[in-house]
Parts: C-alpha cells; sequence; structure tokens
C-alpha cells in the first residue's frame, strides 16, 4: 500500500543521507566531537581488501599512529591549534580504483596523501594528486617511474627498485652463486620493474639469465612456469611480486621437486609469505629497504607501541607509513601552514630523524641514501643477514 511505499522512500533517502555524510567525513575518519582544534585531513590509501590486506592495513595502522601522537602534543600551525584526522580509502591494489579514491580524496580536501601502498595503484593516483597540487608520500611504492614522471608532488621515504634490483642481482651472481637463472614478474609496476632491475643487474655482474616468465596478479597456479623451469636446470629463481602468491609458488615448487634457491624482494619478506608456504619456505631469500626493524632509530620503541595499541605485530611497511605521515606533519609545522601550496617546498628541505632513520630527499623526491637488508627464512621466520648500501 502507498504507506508501504512511502515508508520505503523515506528510508532510502536517509539511507542516501548517512552514505553521503561518510564520504564527506572519509572512510576511517574518527567521530569525534569538534573540540574546538581545526580539523585538518591527511589521506592514507592502499589495499584494505583482498589479498595485500595484511600489508595494507598495517600502513594504515602506521599512519593512525603518527596522527594520534600529532593530536596528543597539541600542534599549533598558523596560530591555531590543529587536530589532524586520517581519511583512509581502499584501493583494493587496483590502478583504476586508485584513480577513483584519489578523486574522492582531492574533494575531501585532504591535506596530504600518505599512499598508495602498492607501485601499480601509486603512479596512476599521483597524476591526480599532483594535477590538484596535493601532496602524495608513498610508505612503499618502490617503483623507479614513480618519481620520474616530474611531478614535485611525488616523495617516499624508503629506497626504489633500482637500488633494491641491484642489490639482489649482484647478491645473486657474487654471494648465492647462481650460474643459471630464472626470473618470473606478477606483471604489475613493481613486480615488473624490481625484475627488470633484477636481470640488469645480474648481467652486469656476469650472470646468465635463463629465462624469463611472466604471471598476473590474480593467479594461484604456478605449476605450467616451475614446469617449464625444471627442464632448463635453473639453480636460482627470481620472483617479483608480492607474498599472496609467492606463498603458493613455493609450495608448488617443492612438490614439483625443484631445489632451485628462491630469492624475491620486499613483497614476500613478510610474516604471511612463511605462513602461506609453511615448512617450504626455509631457506628462502628476500630483500627490504632499510634497515631491520631492531636496527632502526626509533624501531623497538616503535614495535612495542604498535603492538600494544594493535595487540598484533608489524607485518612489513607499518614503520614508513608512520615516517611518511610525521614527515608530513613537521613540513606543514616549519611552513607554519596547513596549506598544500604552502607546505609543499617545505618538503623538499626535509631533515628529519623518523623511526626507519634520517629522512632527506633528493631532487626527484627519492630518499637519500637508502641500505638494501638481505634476509633468509630459518626456522620458519625472517632472519637478517645484513645491509648493503646506505648512508650519503
Amino acid at each position: 500500500n502507498k504507506y508501504v511505499g512511502e515508508y520505503i522512500m523515506v528510508t532510502k533517502r536517509l539511507f542516501a543521507c548517512v552514505v553521503s555524510a561518510l564520504l564527506m567525513a572519509g572512510c576511517g575518519a574518527d567521530n569525534e566531537p569538534n573540540d574546538g582544534r581545526k580539523v585538518v585531513n591527511i589521506g592514507h590509501v592502499g589495499p584494505l581488501t583482498g589479498p595485500s590486506s595484511h600489508v595494507g592495513k598495517d600502513n594504515e595502522r602506521g599512519a593512525g599512529l603518527a596522527v594520534d601522537e600529532a593530536n596528543q602534543s597539541s600542534v599549533v600551525i598558523g596560530g591555531e591549534a590543529i587536530k589532524f584526522r586520517l581519511i583512509s580509502e581502499d584501493d583494493e591494489a587496483n590502478p583504476q580504483k586508485a584513480t577513483v579514491v584519489a578523486q574522492r580524496l582531492v574533494d575531501a580536501d585532504v591535506a596530504g596523501v600518505v599512499g598508495h601502498l602498492n607501485s601499480g595503484t601509486t603512479i596512476p593516483a599521483s597524476t591526480r594528486y599532483y594535477e590538484a597540487g596535493i601532496p602524495q608520500i608513498s610508505p612503499s611504492a618502490t617503483a623507479i617511474k614513480y618519481t620520474r614522471q616530474g611531478y614535485e608532488t611525488a616523495y617516499r621515504v624508503m629506497a626504489n627498485d633500482e637500488q633494491q634490483g641491484k642489490v639482489l642481482g649482484d647478491y645473486a651472481v657474487k654471494t648465492l652463486g647462481a650460474k643459471g637463472i630464472a626470473i618470473i614478474d606478477d606483471r604489475s609496476a613493481y613486480g615488473a620493474g624490481l625484475a627488470d632491475e633484477f636481470e640488469s643487474a645480474v648481467k652486469q655482474a656476469g650472470g646468465k639469465i635463463l629465462a624469463r616468465e611472466f604471471t598476473d596478479i590474480t593467479k594461484v597456479d604456478f605449476t605450467a612456469i616451475l614446469t617449464k623451469i625444471k627442464g632448463i636446470d635453473a639453480d636460482l629463481i627470481f620472483y617479483g611480486g608480492m607474498d599472496a602468491q609467492a606463498g603458493p609458488m613455493m609450495k608448488q615448487m617443492k612438490n614439483l621437486g625443484l631445489t632451485a634457491i628462491f630469492l624475491g624482494g620486499d613483497g614476500i619478506r613478510t610474516r604471511q609469505f612463511t605462513v602461506l608456504s609453511g615448512a617450504e619456505s626455509e631457506g628462502v631469500y628476500a630483500s627490504t629497504p632499510g634497515l631491520p626493524l631492531e636496527q632502526m632509530a626509533g624501531g623497538t620503541e616503535f614495535r612495542e607501541k604498535y603492538k600494544q595499541v594493535y595487540r598484533e605485530d608489524i607485518q612489513l611497511y607499518a614503520p614508513y607509513a608512520y615516517d611518511a605521515t610525521s614527515v608530513m606533519i613537521d613540513a606543514m609545522k616549519r611552513a607554519n601552514s596547513v596549506d598544500p601550496a604552502t607546505y609543499l617546498p617545505f618538503l623538499r628541505s626535509t631533515d628529519f630523524k623518523g623511526v626507519t632513520g634520517r629522512i632527506r630527499f633528493d631532487e626527484r623526491g627519492d630518499l637519500k641514501g637508502g641500505g638494501i637488508s638481505l634476509y633468509r627464512v630459518t626456522n620458519g621466520a625472517w632472519k637478517y643477514i645484513e645491509t648493503i648500501g646506505g648512508g650519503e
């Protein structure tokens, strides 16, 4: 009857109003009453659903800790008491979705963006932020292209794939003694970019590439690729991609009787990788830009704080997300302004003592002097080997 119809119509209108209000406030924004401070929005983006959600949530938590601490310290900028609010968006590690949520943050009038996590999402989104004049600091995107686009809004707080690929290629040939190497990558901006740099470094070091194979981030069955590699007798397999695929890949390698050394980049050096691959993870090598958490300037203290708040350990990039957020807030303080156009030039002159170490940027927005640390799975856990590079 008409009353039921009117009820449904009113309910729909109320629902639409709620959705609209949530979008204006931003996902992940706090709902505390206004305490008289000026609210400044900082965006965060990463995969909060899907196979990489564990690292996306890790980044979000790191950024959230930095925002909470800034708010507890009674920040005053431009003569006004400031309250920072984190607006967190889920890009699902999807480049198309990344541009959609980037525009959503632009429309929400964020003062800056911490993200995205993946290179494949960071790069397309960076154009939106550049066009809007909004500073962007990625805690974890390592693809070279990100900071080579000429965008003065683009920064990152960890070493890039050029640095990481060079170390991994040298290590494979000169330290691990690999004679014949097979490469697999997931065709993402991160995976393919790191694999390209690794391949170049292997050749420069005198190593031999026997095969270059490709998959994509939706695949979980690598039997055909691994069977082909088994037939060429490679003694080392390098994988450019993330842990969600590297874990099953390791199990399938062992099932096929492959005894080749397995080597990867930071995308696989997570607790999740050892969970997914189980006992088959033993002996796997991987790298991570920067120092081990225990050797970071504030690493141990940060871990304790993180575990106290979230009741679990860090996955991977949380300290970098914390530093990216802190560096952005520091630039606002030094500029005495939360206006992106005013504080953006102050990012270039950053000299910040962060959890991960001393943070300074070169003319492109890349981290100066980023070292690469190497690890090996021993007794089911990643064990630190050494750090190569770093310093000025």
